[in-house]
């Protein structure tokens, strides 16, 4: 097992109390996906994780962060602070000071995933490089990242995300970038937020954390970019690189040929023209990329190489995954976009619908759960969707969710494949629905559960191979 941590480190790090100078080989904050040498967090969040210290020592924790005592817990197995999550962030803030890597945050209301993943990708391929997992993005998320950081890192990612004012602030002064991205600005988490300015100016919380001599990375083409620029230079920025079509953005995109699995690009990169694939569909992606080539430019790696390394980039599960799927009728095809969803991915998702190409006899279907924390714009902003839909040539929709039934009753007769309350009963309707070749997106917030009809779908594949 490789040392991440020693319990001395930790207890150095936390202030904490401990009795043995074991190795841990990493940190784990769910016994469900915790493995042996692993230090338990317990954290107290919508469930104590102290009831579970006593299985993670079972499932093999060499020991736990823990408040107090945990009755049937040797001492021994314990490192004890005063509060467990602020000992996260202490172990993340030494772990942040101790290592030499160039750093970079992401953010953005739209692409911080897929930017911090295509990150992960192509400076992989430069060096040795830590990522934070999945979108641990929030409050714990970001010290569990920089806590599980190795020494010897050169590059590290870490997403950062916000539901409200002045969340960004803390988490950035964590990270300590280099380098620090905002996607995109757009209307998400409208019920907390008054305007889409109000986001934008939580978005430039980011810069707050840059280190001296720090880079903010802008996409030149939003309404705000001026109003992100203003924070970005109060913050000291000692560069700022825009991407984007405008003109005058240092990455700009030339142009761009977009076809159904993938993207043919032409852009200047600090002036100088360069030409790539990119091997994940959508112009979304292609704009996405952009970003990506700035933020490994300014890392200080090497951006033309990873421009010609786009080509093996994939789009990720729950954001564009796309698979074959083998049922009893026959194959169609499947566009898993399923983890998340607000008005500007949902139209990125359903014009990367209209490119696909049906085999025959088949059709473009999208099944659409709703967008959630929009506020009092939801009702609009659901039914405005029946135009892309429309202008993209998708034969059919399934809609599912309160807000989602005003999609439904604007979109035309032709068009309406079956609406229903919940994610499982048009799950039902969907596979009902399936012919072979067809094309089948799926989109929806993470808590539509839209995710159960991707599995239901799978399901055809799965019952035809048994």
């Amino acid at each position: 097992m490789s040392s991440l941590w020693t319990l001395k480190a930790i207890a150095d790090a936390t202030g904490g109390a401990h009795m043995l100078d074991a190795v841990v080989g990493g940190i784990s904050i769910d016994t469900r996906t915790l493995e042996t040498g692993d230090l338990f967090v317990a954290l107290q969040d919508a469930r104590d994780g102290h009831a579970f210290v006593g299985a993670a020592i079972e499932r093999g924790a060499a020991a736990a962060l823990v408040s107090c005592d945990v009755p049937g817990v040797a001492p021994e197995k314990l490192v004890k602070v005063a509060d467990t999550l602020k000992g996260l962030e202490a172990m993340g803030r030494a772990r942040r000071f101790e290592v030499a890597a160039r750093v970079a945050a992401v953010t953005g209301s739209v692409g911080k995933t897929s930017t911090k993943e295509a990150l992960r990708h192509l400076l992989s391929l430069q060096g040795p490089t830590h990522v934070s997992a999945a979108s641990y993005n929030n409050m714990w998320g970001v010290p569990l990242s920089l806590a599980r950081m190795p020494r010897a890192t050169r590059y590290g990612v870490f997403e950062i995300g916000m539901n409200h004012a002045g969340e960004i602030t803390p988490l950035t002064a964590q990270v300590r970038p280099h380098v620090a991205i905002v996607t995109t600005v757009a209307a998400v988490h409208l019920e907390n937020f008054a305007s889409v300015g109000a986001i934008a100016d939580a978005k430039g919380e980011i810069f707050s954390g840059l280190e001296p001599e720090g880079v903010g990375v802008i996409n030149g083409d939003l309404e705000w970019r001026e109003r992100l620029t203003a924070h970005a230079r109060r913050a000291q920025a000692s560069r700022l690189i825009f991407f984007g079509r405008a003109a005058g953005c240092d990455v700009r995109l030339v142009s761009a040929d977009l076809h159904e699995d993938a993207s043919d690009l032409k852009i200047e990169l600090f002036g100088k023209l360069l030409s790539y694939r990119i091997g994940a569909p959508g112009e979304h992606w292609a704009l996405n990329s952009l970003g990506v080539l700035a933020v490994i430019s300014a890392l200080g790696g090497d951006a033309e190489r990873a421009a010609q390394d786009m080509v093996t980039l994939n789009a990720l599960a729950g954001r564009g995954a796309r698979e074959r799927i083998c049922g009893a009728g026959g194959d169609f095809d499947l566009i898993d976009e399923s983890y998340n969803a607000n008005p500007l991915s949902m139209v990125a998702a359903i014009a990367t619908l209209g490119r696909a190409l049906p085999g025959q006899g088949g059709r473009r279907i999208a099944v659409l759960g709703d967008m959630l924390e929009l506020g009092p714009t939801g009702d609009s902003l659901h039914a405005g969707l029946a135009t892309p839909l429309k202008a993209h040539g998708i034969d059919l929709v399934f809609a599912c969710g309160l807000l989602m039934r005003h999609l439904w009753n604007s979109v035309a007769e032709h068009q309406r494949g079956g609406y229903s309350d919940t994610s499982s009963d048009i799950a039902q309707a969907v596979v009902k629905s399936i012919q072979p070749g067809d094309v089948v997106m799926i989109k929806g917030s993470y808590g539509s559960k839209m995710r159960v009809v991707v599995e239901a779908l799978r399901a055809l594949g799965a019952a035809q191979r048994s």
